[in-house]
């Protein structure tokens, strides 16, 4: 399974910046632009909290399965695959949707004087922050998961490892 790169979310973040700001200059010359929902920011906490307790939950476990702890409850290595795979995808999403709510928050930066804009600039900032833990909290479950290097690999006639 391959890593996270931070180039890609960061390019994701950024990408979908850049499109929804121009998108929200674009809905707000023609309209009304749409608001931020206030479960946004509460959703993604949530997501962040889930994926932090279960890579302190695999961690734990981990360490007393390599400790030989009597009584340790095993990872099985699918559920851990899933986890990962369940981090990863949030990361993703999370950083398109903290982009996405980032480029709305910037663009309502402008107008911070109306009240009802700058508590939907707030609602973005919040949102863009609880998606950056999204984004952390995934990067923690893929660093619990890691394998450990194995030093049993063979290696080709004539080579040693360094």
């Amino acid at each position: 399974m391959n890593q996270l790169r931070i180039r890609t979310l960061l390019g994701l973040f950024l990408g979908a910046g850049v499109v929804s700001w121009a998108g929200a200059r674009l809905w707000d010359s023609v309209g009304t632009l749409p608001g931020v929902p206030l479960a946004a920011p509460i959703v993604l906490a949530v997501i962040a909290a889930v994926l932090v307790a279960t890579a302190l939950s695999l961690r734990a476990r981990l360490r007393a399965q390599r400790e030989r702890q009597p009584g340790a409850k095993g990872v099985d290595p699918l559920m851990a695959a899933r986890a990962l795979v369940f981090g990863q995808a949030s990361a993703l999403v999370a950083a398109m949707i903290a982009g996405l709510y980032g480029g709305v928050g910037a663009f309502l930066l402008g107008s911070l004087d109306v009240p009802a804009r700058r508590d939907q600039a707030v609602y973005a900032g919040f949102s863009v922050v609880a998606g950056l833990l999204v984004i952390a909290a995934a990067l923690f479950l893929e660093r619990v998961c890691r394998l450990p290097e194995d030093d049993d690999t063979p290696h080709p006639p004539g080579t040693h490892p360094a």
